[in-house]
C-alpha cells in the first residue's frame, strides 16, 4: 500500500467512526465527493481491500502468453545467435506476432547479450580556442531575410576570429558565391593581415568535391585547388573543411544571434536595400565586438604580413597559350600581348590569365606582367566562367571538358520495294550450287 492508499485509509477509518466529516475527509485526502462517497462504501463492504485497485496482481492483457515466451527462449538458446530484428521476422513467418523490442527485453532479462553490439555515440569534446588572434578564422555564409519578411532573401558572409570571438568581416551578397567570400577575405586582410587558418564548410566554391581527375592531376598526385583555393595557397594560409556544422559553431552560433539582433537593428535603422545594409555593417560590427569579443589568451597576434599584390592574388586563374599573332582568347574575346623587350614574341608560350576582383584582366608570364585589360564598366562580379575551354562544374580549375559528339540523323528506311524471301540479297551463298570443272552441277 502506498502513501496516498495510507491517508485515504485513515480518514475512511476516522470518517466511519463518526470523528471525521465528508466535508473535512475531502479536504484532507483531494478527492471529488462522489469518489469519495463511493470509496467510503467499498470500506464498509470490504474493508481496507477495497482501496486496492482491482487490477493489482493480475497479468497485463498485453502480456504476451507462455508459449510464445517459450518460443522466444527457444531461440535464444539455440547456438545460432540472431538478432532481435531476425527473430521477429522469424516468428512472423510462423504466425507469431511479436514486436523486436519484446524480443529484446526477453533476452536482456535472461542475460543474453546482443549478436551485434550498438555502437554507442561518439564522444565529442570541446576543442579549446585558438591562443592567439589571427590563428584561425572560421567563415561561412547565412541566407536570410535580413531587411524584412517582404524583401528578398540575402546571403550574410562573414569570418569570426575563432580566438577572441569577435566580427571580422561582414558583406551581403544577393546569394553565396564567389565574389562575397573574396570581398571578406580581402576586407579581413586590409584591416587585420593575413590569418594562419581558414576553418569553413566543404562548399565547392572553397573546396572541390567532384571526382574528375586530368592527366596533371593523376601525374601530381592531388587535385587541383578551387579558384578560392588558389588564392589561400599563394596567400600561405591553410584551409581546413569541416565535416558538420557543429565543427564550427561558433560561427553557426553567430549566425542565430545575428538574425536576431542585426535584423531588428537594420529594420529600426530604416536600411531597405542592400546598399545601405552594408553601409551599416562598419557600425554594428564595433558596437558587437565590444559586447561579445573577449581577450585571447596569448597577447600579440598571429597575423602573417599583407602581401604587396593583394588584388593580384585575389583573382581567378585560367592557363592559356599564345597564338601565332600574339593574343591570347579569353572566353570570347582576344587579349593582345605587346611585344617583349627586344621586340621579342610571345607565341606558342604558356600564359596565367587573372581575373581580378574589379574587374581588370592581367597576363601573366611566370611573375611578369606582360599585358593588361582596363575593368569593364558597370558592376563587375568575380565569379568562374562556365564557357567553352574550361569544366562545366563550378569552381573547377583543369582539363577543358571535352565537346559532345555531334548528333548523326539517320534517314527513314524506304519501303517502297520491299524483297521476298526468296529474294537473292536474302538467300545465303552456300545455297547457290557451284560448278566445278568437269563434273556435274553441284556434284564434286
Amino acid at each position: 500500500m502506498g502513501v496516498e492508499e495510507a491517508v485515504r485509509l485513515a480518514a475512511l477509518r476516522e470518517a466511519v467512526a463518526g470523528r471525521l466529516s465528508n466535508r473535512e475527509a475531502i479536504r484532507r485526502t483531494g478527492l471529488s465527493r462522489r469518489q469519495w462517497l463511493r470509496l467510503k462504501q467499498r470500506y464498509k463492504e470490504q474493508g481496507a481491500k477495497g482501496l486496492v485497485h482491482g487490477n493489482r496482481g493480475r497479468p497485463s492483457k498485453r502480456r504476451i502468453d507462455e508459449a510464445t515466451r517459450a518460443r522466444i527462449v527457444e531461440l535464444l538458446d539455440q547456438e545460432v545467435v540472431l538478432n532481435d530484428c531476425h527473430m521477429r521476422d522469424l516468428l512472423q513467418d510462423e504466425g507469431i506476432v511479436v514486436s523486436a523490442e519484446t524480443i529484446r527485453r526477453i533476452r536482456r532479462s535472461l542475460g543474453r547479450a546482443p549478436k551485434q553490439r550498438r555502437r554507442p555515440d561518439r564522444h565529442r569534446h570541446r576543442r579549446e580556442r585558438e591562443a592567439q588572434m589571427g590563428s584561425m578564422v572560421q567563415t561561412d555564409g547565412s541566407p536570410f531575410q535580413w531587411l524584412g519578411k517582404e524583401q528578398p532573401p540575402l546571403t550574410l558572409v562573414g569570418m569570426i576570429d575563432d580566438a577572441t570571438g569577435g566580427v571580422l568581416s561582414l558583406t551581403f551578397r544577393p546569394h553565396e558565391d564567389l565574389h562575397g567570400y573574396v570581398l571578406a577575405l580581402r576586407q579581413l586582410i586590409l584591416r587585420y593581415g593575413v590569418p594562419c587558418t581558414l576553418y569553413g564548410d566543404r562548399s565547392s566554391i572553397l573546396v572541390r568535391n567532384d571526382s574528375n581527375w586530368t592527366i596533371e592531376e593523376e601525374l601530381a598526385g592531388k587535385q587541383a585547388p578551387t579558384h578560392f583555393g588558389a588564392m589561400l595557397k599563394e596567400l600561405g594560409v591553410r584551409y581546413i573543411g569541416a565535416l558538420s556544422p557543429q565543427a564550427k559553431g561558433r560561427i553557426e552560433r553567430l549566425w542565430r544571434t545575428l538574425q536576431d539582433r542585426l535584423a531588428a537593428e537594420l529594420a529600426m535603422a530604416g536600411c531597405r536595400t542592400p546598399e545601405q545594409a552594408e553601409a551599416f555593417l562598419p557600425r554594428f560590427i564595433k558596437r558587437f565586438n565590444l559586447r561579445f569579443a573577449h581577450d585571447a589568451r596569448e597577447s600579440g597576434g598571429a597575423w602573417l604580413a599583407r602581401p604587396k599584390n593583394l588584388d593580384r592574388i585575389l583573382a581567378c586563374r585560367y592557363m592559356r597559350k599564345v597564338t601565332l599573332d600574339n593574343t591570347v582568347t579569353f572566353f570570347g574575346e582576344r587579349i593582345a600581348i605587346p611585344p617583349g623587350p627586344g621586340a621579342r614574341s610571345y607565341a606558342r608560350r604558356s600564359v596565367e590569365v587573372r581575373e581580378l576582383l574589379d574587374g581588370r584582366i592581367l597576363v601573366l608570364e611566370g611573375t611578369k606582367v606582360v599585358a593588361e585589360r582596363a575593368a569593364p564598366a558597370g558592376t563587375f562580379i568575380l565569379d568562374t566562367h562556365r564557357g567553352e575551354g574550361e569544366r562545366k562544374r563550378r569552381n573547377i580549375v583543369g582539363r577543358a571538358t571535352p565537346p559532345k559528339p555531334p548528333k548523326i540523323t539517320r534517314a527513314p528506311k524506304s519501303t517502297a520495294h520491299p524483297q521476298g524471301p526468296r529474294h537473292p540479297w536474302k538467300r545465303s551463298f552456300k545455297t547457290i550450287p557451284q560448278r566445278r570443272p568437269g563434273g556435274v552441277e553441284g556434284v564434286p
